[in-house]
């Protein structure tokens, strides 16, 4: 698709204008529809044959025991020619992988004729390539339901119920120094621009790490304004890949939670740790706060957080993970997601 999708943009024929992008196979959730889809397909057509109802479940498993190693095999394959795969148009993609699938059966048949007393090579053969075509319009009608305009206008919408807030709370604390120090009123009004120019940006694409801790910063800068010395951010970014590629406005609501409910609500300073580092092929961000005796309203952090959540499916459907949850007398906030890169694929 144009600007939601499951893997990282690409600049090859798949994207121009609104065409929806081929899938992307080294996506966990793209791998495990296609291991689904394929079983069901394959369930269906035993279905189809009119087999008495006795013997059904023996023909589905004879059916599932010449499925399995042919559609491993097609799904390593295409998680091997993924990044071909995402540079193609859909129907040069859909060839791709029909022919993966034809392939897969080539290779396989071999091993596993003495198990289809009734089927032949090409019977099967043609079965792949069906299955394969059937797969990826199915993948294409699940993309078309999110694009352009449904996947744009919702996080558009989830953005937008960020902004409010944060601005609100930018404004409050330069309405407190106005009079004391007008020089930096003065500067935080030119932060808050540069904020206000940043956000008003279609955060449509993944942005990089750097792009976000730049941002988080200049909010706490106009925070400091109202918390002075009672506001203490510790950043642990010694093994920060800072042209990792996370969804826009992600980590900047995690912190403003962490100030309004670790920080805000003392009258001594608090201190809120960011850590933020590469393991594996994994993004890992970290954000947590002390908590505070005093219950406040929670109905905003749930809110940030389900925006969150709901954003981090929509780009990277099932492989990125968000738990939350208090430890030690600290209330952390840890989200885990593939490692996409600047400028890689």
């Amino acid at each position: 698709m144009a600007s939601i999708r499951q893997k990282p943009k690409q600049s090859g024929p798949a994207t121009r204008g609104n065409a929806v992008a081929p899938p992307d196979f080294r996506n966990l959730g793209v791998m495990l529809r296609g291991l689904l889809g394929v079983n069901l397909m394959g369930l269906v057509t035993v279905a189809l044959r009119g087999v008495p109802g006795d013997a059904l479940m023996r023909e589905a498993l004879a059916m599932a025991g010449l499925l399995e190693l042919p559609l491993m095999l097609g799904l390593l394959l295409a998680y091997m020619l993924a990044p071909v795969i995402a540079s193609q148009t859909y129907r040069k993609a859909t060839m791709l992988l029909v022919a993966v699938g034809v392939v897969s059966v080539l290779a396989t048949f071999p091993l596993l004729s003495s198990l289809a007393e009734r089927a032949d090579l090409w019977r099967w053969s043609l079965w792949a390539a069906g299955s394969g075509a059937l797969l990826m319009a199915y993948f294409h009608w699940r993309a078309a339901l999110a694009t352009p305009a449904l996947s744009e206008a919702r996080v558009l919408a989830l953005n937008a119920r960020i902004r409010p807030h944060f601005f609100f709370n930018s404004l409050n604390g330069v309405l407190g120094v106005m009079r004391s120090d007008p020089r930096r009123a003065e500067q935080a009004l030119e932060s808050l621009a540069d904020l206000f120019r940043s956000l008003m940006r279609e955060n449509r694409d993944l942005v990089t790490v750097g792009d976000e801790i730049e941002l988080a910063n200049r909010y706490l800068d106009l925070e400091r304004l109202r918390l002075g010395d009672r506001l203490k951010v510790v950043w642990d970014l010694r093994h920060c890949p800072l042209d990792a590629k996370v969804p826009p406005l992600m980590l900047q609501p995690l912190i403003e939670n962490a100030v309004y409910h670790g920080i805000e609500p003392s009258p001594t300073p608090g201190e809120i740790q960011v850590r933020i580092a590469q393991r594996g092929r994994e993004l890992v961000i970290e954000v947590d706060n002390p908590v505070q005796a005093e219950t406040r309203q929670q109905q905003g952090n749930r809110m940030a957080q389900a925006n969150i959540r709901e954003r981090l499916m929509l780009f990277f459907d099932i492989e990125a993970q968000m738990d939350s949850g208090v430890k030690d007398g600290r209330y952390r906030v840890r989200i885990c997601l593939p490692l996409r890169r600047e400028g890689r694929a």
